[in-house]
């Protein structure tokens, strides 16, 4: 992946990381009654091996350094309260810790299981991203999540929850969201993360500077992250 370069904030204008890659990966798992009750609290409880291929390029702007020597892959749904936890609570640290020091940089996949709304709320991401404005519409979406298929992320709520971004065009943004036109993509990322492994969320692939990977399954936290990388990159 080449020497990398160091920047004090991750940008989303990066040009985009291309991963298509055949990849063996060793996969930490971790249980599903454990992921219910306290996902901060989760230990991988065994781990093994199996073989995939995986493409981001329909995926999220690259957010940190392309030329980082990992890459965190992250396949999630809005409408996931484990996703929104572990993006408001683990995330930021791997942000300041690892992204912004250069030594991994991210990709999110959509993985929309939840409902059809999350098809919406999906989509509505690469409208933002139009406007150069993916990162903050991924992580405003979060903080704004209601329950599980109560509508809160109908194209009409979408609409107004959106008005919430600083720098967003509504008008733009809701003729994209009604012309449907990313619906496809999310639903082609959404077989690619389910052809990748994923059958939860969140679940992530950390991808090695030799192309060699591990699985984490579950909202995780931020050791195992950098327990991984860290033995990636010594």
């Amino acid at each position: 992946m080449g020497k990398r370069s160091r920047k004090t904030k991750p940008s989303e204008n990066s040009k985009t990381k291309f991963i298509i890659i055949g990849i063996s990966v060793a996969i930490i798992v971790a249980g599903i009654a454990a992921i219910s009750m306290n996902p901060d609290s989760i230990k991988a409880d065994n781990s093994r091996s199996t073989h995939l291929s995986l493409d981001t390029r329909n995926g999220s702007p690259v957010l940190g350094d392309t030329s980082s020597p990992v890459t965190i892959v992250e396949f999630g749904d809005y409408q996931c309260p484990f996703c929104k936890r572990w993006n408001e609570t683990i995330k930021p640290a791997i942000e300041k810790n690892l992204i912004e020091t250069g030594k991994a940089s991210m990709i999110f996949v959509d993985f929309p299981i939840i409902g059809p709304d999350s098809i919406t709320v999906h989509a509505g991401s690469y409208c933002a991203a139009e406007q150069e404005l993916y990162w903050k519409y991924h992580d405003f979406v979060y903080t704004s999540q209601g329950h599980e298929n109560d509508g809160w992320a109908s194209p009409n709520n979408l609409k107004t929850i959106v008005l919430g971004i600083d720098g967003l065009d509504a008008d733009s943004f809701n003729e994209c969201l009604d012309s449907k036109k990313y619906e496809q993509r999310v639903n082609e990322n959404k077989k690619i993360a389910s052809d990748a492994g994923a059958r939860s969320t969140p679940s992530f692939i950390i991808i090695a500077p030799d192309g060699t990977a591990e699985m984490i399954i579950g909202a995780q936290p931020y050791g195992t992250f950098k327990a991984v990388i860290d033995e990636m990159t010594k």
